[in-house]
C-alpha cells in the first residue's frame, strides 16, 4: 500500500513509502460530516502513539454528501483551530467512484478479502502494520478511541529497540 505518491493538503509531492516501518491509520475525513467530532479522537491516537511509530494520515473526500466542500486552505484552518491536528492531511481525494484516488483503488481492493470493499461514508479507517499492509478496517461508527480499535494500534506498533 505504501507505493502511492500523493499530494499534501499544500500541494507538495509526498511518497507513502516515507512512513514505510510505522503504524498507519488511514482515514477519509470530512469537515461537515456527523462524524467529524472523530478529528479529536484521531489527535488523541496521534498525540498518544506517535513517539512509538504511528500516525494518522488523513484524506479528505467530499465523496460523501458533499461534507468537504472547502479549499485546502478552508480544511487546513478548520483541523487547526478546531481540532489542532498534527497528523500529516493530504489533498481531497476521491474515495469511490470512477476518479477513486489510486490509495483508496488499492485500500478497497487490494487489502485481505475480509477488509476489500468500497468506503461507504467518511471516517472509515484502514490500520496498516509497518510493513505497509492492511491489517484492520473500522467503518464509520468506531470511533477512534474504540477499545477494540486502540487494541489493534497497539497490536501493530513497531518494536522498540
Amino acid at each position: 500500500m505504501l507505493d502511492h505518491t500523493v499530494q499534501t493538503l499544500d500541494g507538495q509531492s509526498k511518497s507513502l513509502a516515507d512512513f514505510r516501518g510505522k503504524t498507519l491509520l488511514i482515514v477519509n475525513t470530512a469537515s461537515e460530516c456527523g462524524y467529524t467530532p472523530q478529528y479529536a479522537g484521531l489527535q488523541q491516537l496521534q498525540e498518544r502513539y506517535a513517539a512509538r511509530g504511528f500516525t494518522v494520515l488523513g484524506f479528505p473526500s467530499n465523496d460523501f454528501g458533499g461534507q468537504e466542500p472547502g479549499s485546502p486552505e478552508t480544511i487546513a484552518a478548520f483541523c487547526n483551530s478546531r481540532f489542532h491536528v498534527s497528523f500529516p492531511l493530504f489533498a481531497k481525494v476521491h474515495a469511490k467512484g470512477d476518479d477513486i484516488a489510486p490509495i483508496y483503488k488499492a485500500l478497497t481492493e487490494l487489502s485481505p478479502p475480509d477488509m476489500r470493499g468500497p468506503i461507504k461514508w467518511n471516517f472509515t479507517k484502514f490500520l496498516l502494520n509497518p510493513a505497509g499492509q492492511v491489517v484492520a478496517r473500522f467503518e464509520p461508527g468506531v470511533e477512534p478511541l474504540d477499545p477494540g480499535l486502540v487494541a489493534a494500534v497497539e497490536a501493530e506498533l513497531p518494536a522498540r529497540a
